[in-house]
């Protein structure tokens, strides 16, 4: 069985490819993900596909770069750079973002656990407003996709 830090970078080389089936084969229906700053949590396989469609379905053109893996025991932590352009509708708990055509480099953290070479647990860490900066709204505009 591949080290925790092989199967990481290799999620992340899935998500390039748009290989969402695979990264759904390897998420246990305990596994969960959650956006450490909203706290919004998706679940199990079918909460895999949908943060990680939610994603590529906004930034279609999207890459995720690993800068550094960490590995200890059976924790990951990734510090990856993800870029893309927001040419689709990025849906939040907060509301949906329209497309605004602008280009964005996030700088994100994973901390994963894996069990059994499975992840089961993955928190992500980021700076949403660093996000809605990049993709040029202000607090005005944020509200009313709430609405």
């Amino acid at each position: 069985m591949a080290d925790n830090a092989t199967l990481a970078r290799t999620l992340y080389e899935a998500w390039n490819k748009r290989d969402f089936d695979m990264i759904v084969a390897s998420t246990p229906a305990e596994g969960q993900i959650v956006i450490v700053g909203s706290g919004d949590t998706f679940s199990g396989p079918e909460g895999a596909m949908q943060y990680n469609r939610s994603w590529a379905d906004a930034f279609p053109d999207g890459v995720i770069t690993v800068d550094h893996l960490h590995e200890a025991g059976d924790c990951v932590v990734a510090e990856i750079t993800g870029r893309g352009t927001h040419t689709g509708t990025l849906v939040t708990s907060m509301g949906s973002i329209p497309p605004t055509g602008r280009s964005l480099t996030l700088q994100l953290c994973d901390v994963i656990e894996f069990r059994d070479g499975k992840p089961v647990s993955q928190r992500t860490y980021f700076d949403t407003g660093s996000l809605m900066a990049q993709l040029g709204l202000t607090e005005t505009q944020a509200a009313a996709t709430r609405q």
